[in-house]
């Protein structure tokens, strides 16, 4: 029915386009061709042929153009489906300002001789796509401006507040210990997904390398976890960026966007999002401001596991990770021994104790 209706509709407009241009076009043309049309109903017939002739073009054409256009609008509508609404309204607000101005400069630039008629619409066409272009490239400082209103700029982007947002990197949520920190009640405010980590982290799962596979698994049963276990506001952010950005650059713009901290253990975007003056929430941070205080002087048993990288070095670990070196444990491998800390080291990658076992720490003092 759409098809035959618009193939009516361009035949008319054919017969309607044939008229014209051989009604008013028809002295030049005699002049052109030679010839002089004397009777009236010479003309009548040449308006009415080239009326047929013109409305026949539209008829026959009237498929290819009604193909064309199907295959354009749904190019248009997908890639209408793909597009964030935001984009779609910032991108018309800017086309209508760009309008606007071309409408206010419509009328100076009518007055131009010979391109008076021309200028306004090329003015307009020019200035609309402006509008659009410098819209969407800048649509973030465009949002940014929304905090300005207080009944719109908290919306920048739909986040239930009640405390700062969290944005999760795909890093912390493979490491799984977030969901026990939110178990625990220490992170408060929604607890934001974007789309773009939970596309890496489905990439991740459907690797074709077994550990990659089982990482990402896990990070996805995390993420169940957190939606259907936990009492924590979780809410999945369905805005991309434009651009070949990698994840942590859009994690970082993200943040920024909606006023939000970062909670990773990555070393490397730890870095940077504190460069960009983002804050940042490190999970490893956390874990080693955490973990118990231990003196030199302090006495514990250890279970020796292997040797060190120095000679007759042995290594073991207490519960919670922290690695033990121990001075002389190397012949105890395998054994749960007494030993005496002597120093703590504290490092960026967490803290190790150095420690010798207690028969010779006591034998020491007793020479001294």
């Amino acid at each position: 029915m759409f098809n035959r209706t618009l193939r009516l509709i361009l035949t008319f407009l054919g017969l309607g386009t044939g008229f014209t241009l051989t009604y008013y076009g028809l002295v030049p043309l005699e002049a052109v061709l030679g010839v002089h049309l004397a009777s009236l109903q010479q003309k009548i017939a040449f308006i009415i042929l080239g009326s047929v002739i013109s409305g026949l073009i539209g008829f026959f054409i009237a498929p290819i153009f009604v193909k064309y256009l199907w295959d354009y609008t749904t190019r248009v509508e997908r890639r209408l489906h793909k597009t964030p609404v935001q984009d779609i309204i910032i991108g018309s607000f800017g086309l209508i300002l760009g309008l606007v101005i071309a409408n206010l400069l419509s009328a100076p630039l009518a007055r131009f001789p010979g391109l008076g008629v021309f200028l306004p619409t090329v003015s307009s066409i020019l200035l609309g796509y402006l509008g659009l272009s410098v819209a969407l490239k800048k649509k973030d400082e465009l949002l940014g401006l929304l905090n300005l209103f207080p009944r719109l700029g908290s919306g920048r982007e739909k986040i239930e507040r009640g405390g700062v947002a969290k944005v999760l990197d795909t890093s912390v949520i493979i490491d799984g210990r977030i969901a026990d920190i939110c178990q625990s009640g220490f992170i408060e405010g929604t607890i934001i997904i974007p789309s773009f980590v939970l596309q890496e982290l489905q990439h991740i799962a459907d690797s074709s390398d077994l550990l990659k596979r089982n990482r990402g698994r896990r990070g996805l049963d995390v993420l169940n976890r957190m939606q259907k276990e936990l009492n924590v506001k979780v809410q999945i952010y369905e805005r991309d960026f434009p651009g070949h950005l990698e994840v942590d650059a859009k994690l970082v713009r993200l943040a920024k966007l909606l006023d939000a901290k970062i909670i990773t253990n990555d070393y490397n975007l730890n870095k940077v999002a504190e460069l960009q003056g983002v804050p940042v929430l490190n999970i490893n941070e956390l874990a080693n401001a955490v973990k118990p205080v231990v003196l030199p002087g302090e006495e514990m048993n250890v279970h020796v596991i292997k040797d060190g990288k120095e000679f007759g070095q042995g290594i073991g670990y207490l519960d919670d990770g922290t690695m033990i070196v121990i001075d002389g444990g190397r012949k105890h491998i395998g054994e749960t021994i007494g030993v005496m800390v002597t120093s703590v080291l504290q490092t960026a990658a967490g803290r190790m104790i150095f420690a010798r076992p207690k028969n010779q720490s006591m034998e020491r003092s007793v020479a001294n």
